[in-house]
Parts: C-alpha cells; sequence; structure tokens
C-alpha cells in the first residue's frame, strides 16, 4: 500500500498557525480577534525598498546568481561593517528567508542522525527544518522564573555526544525574548572549543533589543572564528516577511563553498526582492530608533497587562517581540482553542500560541502560552483584559 514518508509524518503542524482556521470562524461570527500569535510586524515597510521594487526595469527577469545578486552582498557587507562584524563577499550567501539558511547550515555540517544542541523553548521552525533534514535536536530546558537565560555550562554539556555538530541559538530570542549576554556567548564559545563544535547563531532579530542594552553578536568571538555561522533575515528588520530574503555567512571557507552547491542546487533566490534588500541594507540606522522606541512601548504595555493577571510568570523579554507566558491554566493548547470557540468578552477574543509546540521534550510548556506584541499599544492593553477575563472563566468551568 503506498503511503507518505516517516518523514512526512513526525513532522509536527505549527503551533503558530494551526488556530487560524478557529480565529477565521470566530471572526465570521462577528467576534473581534486580536492577533498575538504570529510575529508579523505592522509596523510599514520603508519606502525605499517598495520604490526599489516598484521601479525594477528589466525586459527579462532572470535568474539571479545562485551566491545572490553582487548588489545586495556588497550591501550586506557595508551593513555588518557598520556593526563591527566584518565579512567579505564570499563569506555570505544569499539566501530564499531565514529558513533556508538554517537549512543549508544543517545540511552543511551535519548527516542524517547527527545532533544540535537547542535551547528549549526554541523557534518550532528549527523542530522542521532538523526534520526535513534528518538531524536530531537535543534540548536543554530554560525557564521562565529567569528570563529563559542560558543554564550553567554543565547542563549544556551533559547532552553532548559523540553525533553533536553544533550548538543552535536565536538571540534576541524567538520565542522568549530573551536577549543573551556577553557572558553566556563566552560561555557558549568556550564549550565550542572544548568539543570542537560549530555554533550556529540565528540574529534575525539583532535590532530589537531594549533597555539600551547593546546586541551581543556570536561574530564578534574572534578566537572561535572558524566555528561560527550566523543565519540572518531582512523580514523582520525592514518588515519585509514576505519578501523572503535571507542570508547565510561564516569566515569557515569549507562551510561557505558547501552552502554554494546547495543554493546551485536550489538555482537561485528571488531578483525583485533583493533589489528590495538592497534598498533596505543601504537605508541609515536611524531607521530604526523611532521603530525600536515603539516597539518597547509595546513590549512594557504587554508586561504591564500580564502583571495584573494573577498567577502569570513573565520576565521582562530584553529584545524580539515575543514572550512565553506561564499561566495559572491547566492545559494551553484547550485554552487557546476554547478562546476562539467558546469564550468572546464584549465581542473580542485574542489569538495565541500554546507554547507546548516550542518545546522538544514532551510535557514541557503545557500551561504556556507564546505572545507576539506586533499590535498597537492601545490594542496590546485591550487584549491583556480579555485575556484576563479568560483565564478566570476558563477556570471557572474546570
Amino acid at each position: 500500500m503506498t503511503k507518505v514518508s516517516n518523514r512526512a509524518q513526525v513532522m509536527q503542524a505549527s503551533p503558530i498557525r494551526k488556530l487560524i482556521p478557529f480565529a477565521n470562524q470566530a471572526k465570521a461570527k462577528g467576534i473581534n480577534v486580536y492577533p498575538l500569535n504570529i510575529g508579523q510586524p505592522d509596523i510599514p515597510t520603508p519606502a525605499p525598498i517598495l520604490d526599489a521594487m516598484k521601479n525594477y526595469d528589466t525586459k527579462v527577469l532572470a535568474y539571479s546568481p545562485s551566491q545572490g545578486e553582487d548588489c545586495l552582498i556588497k550591501a550586506f557587507v557595508n551593513y555588518y561593517a557598520r556593526i563591527n562584524i566584518n565579512l567579505k563577499p564570499e563569506e555570505i550567501n544569499v539566501t530564499t528567508s531565514g529558513s533556508e539558511a538554517l537549512f543549508f547550515a544543517m545540511m552543511a555540517i551535519c548527516d542524517v542522525d547527527d545532533e544540535l544542541v537547542v535551547f528549549e523553548p526554541f523557534y518550532t521552525n528549527y523542530g522542521g527544518i532538523a526534520t526535513e533534514t534528518g538531524v536530531k535536536l537535543k534540548a536543554v530546558r530554560t525557564y521562565p522564573e529567569n528570563g529563559f537565560h542560558l543554564p550553567a555550562k554543565d547542563a549544556i554539556e551533559a547532552v553532548i555526544t559523540p553525533k553533536t555538530k553544533a550548538i543552535l541559538i536565536c538571540n534576541p530570542n524567538n520565542p522568549t525574548g530573551t536577549a543573551y549576554t556577553p557572558e553566556e556567548l563566552n560561555m557558549l564559545a568556550e564549550i565550542a572549543e572544548k568539543h570542537d563544535l560549530f555554533l550556529i547563531s540565528d540574529e534575525v532579530y539583532r535590532e530589537f533589543v531594549y533597555d539600551g542594552q547593546k546586541h551581543a553578536s556570536i561574530m564578534e568571538l574572534d578566537r572561535i572564528a572558524n566555528k561560527v555561522i550566523l543565519v540572518d533575515s531582512v523580514s523582520k528588520r525592514y518588515s519585509v516577511c514576505g519578501a523572503r530574503i535571507g542570508l547565510i555567512a561564516s569566515h569557515n571557507k569549507e562551510v561557505m563553498e558547501v552552502v554554494l552547491k546547495f543554493a546551485q542546487a536550489r538555482l537561485s533566490s528571488p531578483t525583485i526582492e533583493q533589489v528590495g534588500a538592497q534598498a533596505g541594507a543601504e537605508m541609515d540606522a536611524s531607521y530604526f530608533e523611532p521603530i525600536l522606541k515603539e516597539y518597547q512601548q509595546r513590549r512594557d504595555a504587554i508586561m504591564a497587562g500580564l502583571r495584573k493577571i494573577p498567577g502569570v510568570i513573565c520576565e521582562v523579554p530584553g529584545g524580539a517581540f515575543y514572550c512565553i507566558a506561564k499561566l495559572p491554566i491547566d492545559n494551553a493548547e484547550n485554552f487557546a482553542k476554547w478562546l476562539l470557540t467558546d469564550f468572546n468578552y464584549k465581542g473580542e477574543s485574542v489569538l495565541v500560541a500554546p507554547a507546548q509546540g516550542f518545546y522538544a521534550t514532551p510535557g514541557l510548556g503545557v500551561n504556556e502560552i507564546r505572545l507576539s506584541y506586533v499590535l498597537e499599544v492601545p490594542k496590546l492593553v485591550k487584549a491583556m483584559e480579555i485575556l484576563g477575563e479568560a483565564i478566570k472563566e476558563y477556570n471557572k468551568k474546570a
């Protein structure tokens, strides 16, 4: 009997998107639903990016080079130089999204059944990409009580085996909003040196670091330069999630040579979107100043709302635009669905992402949700009020 692959059967559905049909049904009933499930910024895409794509003039929309357009790679080199990360053009490969960059990174350094160390909760697509590539994730737990910062070195080393090839981090973190400190990155560098591992750093939220703090990049650790692989994307930085342009970068020549082979196998990234990404990379850094201020206000609004709800545990996130909140409920999956099927507060409800799908270890995250604060402050204030009322109502019926 013909059937789909085992790989397909173990691939999990997205915890971020799987409740959208229920949200659509609620909307069809006239309920206003605040979407806190997905990291889709509402900040307008900058005019220079849209103008560059609109004004792209050609008689033939041709393939792009597999490494990416030279003009975009040069723009990326200059962008990184401004933040004291020095890369050569041959050390960058443009990808079709940060997700493809992660796919290339895993394929470049891992064979089937090799292992990557990750810190749970982690971005759910890491699990999906690992399933697609045949890589096994070895998860080390972090905790809401200390803001999901990294555990002690011995807890990390405890999961390292002869099959371990790399440690993968997201900094600032999706889904927790944790911004790792230079001390934490130095600890990871020590582990990588001791165990001869790569360090893959997903830094797509680099600009979103709050309270006057500076983003610490793994690329700044020169002593392990040959072990570092950077994954990046323009999606959140310039509010162009639909453009699907990212990159993978490394000082490791062998890594970048094999990455180019994978890039050639998929031919090229989209040409016009690279033109837009170039315009974004060439914008002055002052573009981010009002945006950063806006997101910090949003973070503060969602944290103020969560503090008003008895029993919620959520430390203030230092970056990105997400947080994981531990709720005083029995099951976040049931609660999130119930919010859309059986509850509304004055004709409104909220769409959240159950956090269990961000963990690899069964049973973890059962009473946690991920919230994305990509809405305007008044909407976030209202959404937190609704969430508080919902928790009270839900626990009455339990």
